[in-house]
């Protein structure tokens, strides 16, 4: 089978792709590269614009699988109209595309950030969705989109995804567990700011391997799925990671404790793609800290840009001097 990754050179394509290739599939990435390229020398590489693919692009593939975008709140806050370019028309235009070129599956990288604020309650995905940030919006936006285009011969499978964390050759810093790792390893202090708001946490391995549970899915499913390691408040998880350095690196880390107003606050239910994708997680908190002490060598440069999705974006929007060109100068 020939896939498609759109976004493929990034944090979950350096991960996944490497993945696909051992298991015999033939994949290619479309990307801009703005954070390298670390993927293995058999991968082909695609350097365009998602709005430039044509359908005649598309046609060699039998599943185009979208992880591209703006990937966080402050990305989408730095510019609310680039997100919602890339976050809601971009996987929209994609998907139209990939359907009038016969591929057989598309699956959109959805976010838990959809559901917005919940009040505790346990949210699946039949639950309304009320995010009132540009990010949750716009990942909604694309993912509405996406699944207005299925049917009997178009599969759509979307993934709403908790929050990422874990080693990744096209590493990041800006994600919950890797930044209190990188916090407590190189300041020994690890800061929360709400400990009582709650996030739906995933390994980067469980991501992917969700990913590809949803293209090894059958050929007539289509839905919206749910993904996600565990429930924790923002508390526990700087519990859990303060404990998992301090056993694995012998360092003693220091707790502080704020409470700033969040209004971001959700945990979900993964029953859907446990029952219908067969989809079980395995990786906990700590796991994903002892996975981060057995590759921190490769990534100790704490403050380069690149493991920052922010300061990679404000790096090509002075570049460029119009974030509308962006891909101009990646």
């Amino acid at each position: 089978m020939k896939i498609l990754i759109a976004g493929g050179a990034g944090y979950i394509g350096s991960v996944l792709v490497p993945k696909l290739l051992e298991r015999g599939y033939d994949v290619d990435v479309v990307d801009l590269f703005w954070f390298g390229n670390h993927l293995p020398e058999q991968t082909g590489t695609i350097r365009k614009d998602i709005f430039d693919l044509t359908i005649q692009d598309l046609e060699p593939y039998q599943q185009v699988v979208f992880i591209a975008g703006l990937s966080n709140d402050p990305m989408a806050e730095f510019s609310p109209s680039q997100n919602f370019i890339f976050n809601a028309a971009a996987p929209a235009y994609l998907a139209y595309v990939a359907k009038q070129a016969k591929v057989k599956r598309y699956v959109y990288a959805s976010s838990c950030s959809v559901y917005g604020y919940t009040d505790n309650a346990l949210f699946d995905e039949n639950q309304p969705v009320a995010s009132s940030y540009p990010y949750g919006i716009s990942k909604l936006q694309g993912e509405q989109a996406v699944m207005n285009l299925q049917d009997d011969k178009f599969s759509v499978i979307s993934l709403r995804k908790g929050t990422v964390s874990g080693y990744s050759p096209r590493m990041r810093l800006d994600l919950i567990i890797n930044t209190m790792f990188k916090n407590g390893v190189r300041n020994r202090e690890i800061t929360v700011n709400n400990p009582s708001i709650w996030r739906p946490i995933i390994s980067i391995e469980d991501a992917t391997n969700a990913y590809i549970r949803a293209i090894e899915a059958s050929e007539t499913l289509s839905g919206i799925f749910n993904v996600a390691g565990g429930n924790y408040t923002v508390g526990e998880v700087g519990d859990l990671v303060k404990m998992a350095i301090e056993e694995h690196l012998g360092i003693s880390v220091k707790l502080t404790i704020h409470h700033k107003k969040d209004f971001r606050n959700y945990k979900v239910s993964i029953e859907k793609a446990e029952n219908v994708l067969s989809f079980h997680p395995n990786q906990n908190v700590k796991c994903i800290v002892k996975n981060l002490v057995e590759n921190m060598q490769s990534f100790k440069d704490w403050d380069n840009p690149l493991y920052y999705n922010i300061e990679t974006l404000k790096q090509l929007a002075a570049k460029s001097k119009d974030l509308r060109t962006l891909q101009e100068v990646a």
